[in-house]
């Protein structure tokens, strides 16, 4: 029986959840109210399954994801979202997560899912279309065009480094940033929108 750990800041959904797992069966279950503690219970327990809400006080699911894969766990992660937009399935799928679930269909779809990914595969709310997975692959594709330096330039201008602070940090000059700035700039087919990178990477955070 896998150890699951369920985490969700609305008291309603956690507990429907938490007693419609018992009833197909899975009893080994920790629940939780914000992503800290969602975090703390995961490494306790070693859950097999995190069943995680994508937005939580301290912290969000995505990043408890993160976090638990940066200390090599073998946690399989299920998101649970309000959100159809193409860059939550991009951050979800650069995270390698296992399960993304529309919060509407998540009893409906939760056993699916669990025994989908048990077997080591995904599992993804049906609502989301070929067209909508085509755009994730694009995005995922435009990092993979940008070198390390350009990759590590735009982590930091995600976290809100300007110019001159990246050229500090990266001990280069103000100019070279600006020519790895105009490279991204073309390389994510941004160019001629203004202040498209900043608002580009602030809105990709999660993925670069």
């Amino acid at each position: 029986m896998p150890r699951i750990v369920i985490a969700d800041d609305h008291p309603l959904l956690l507990e429907g959840l938490y007693n419609h797992l018992i009833k197909l069966g899975y009893t080994n279950l920790s629940k939780a109210v914000d992503g800290s503690e969602a975090l703390r219970l995961i490494q306790e327990e070693q859950a097999d399954i995190a069943i995680l809400d994508i937005e939580m006080p301290f912290m969000d699911g995505l990043s408890v994801a993160k976090h638990c894969q940066e200390q090599d766990s073998t946690t399989k992660f299920i998101i649970l979202s309000y959100h159809k937009e193409p860059e939550f399935i991009v951050q979800a799928k650069s995270l390698n997560i296992a399960g993304y679930i529309l919060k509407e269909d998540v009893l409906s779809e939760i056993a699916n899912c669990i025994r989908t990914i048990i077997d080591g595969e995904q599992y993804y709310s049906k609502v989301f279309k070929i067209l909508e997975e085509g755009k994730v692959k694009t995005s995922l594709n435009l990092l993979e065009n940008l070198s390390p330096s350009e990759l590590k330039i735009l982590k930091l201008i995600a976290q809100s480094y300007s110019t001159r602070d990246i050229s500090k940090q990266l001990f280069i000059s103000e100019r070279t940033v600006e020519k790895h700035r105009s490279n991204i700039i073309i390389k994510l087919n941004l160019k001629g929108k203004t202040n498209s990178l900043f608002a580009w990477a602030i809105k990709n955070k999660g993925v670069i």
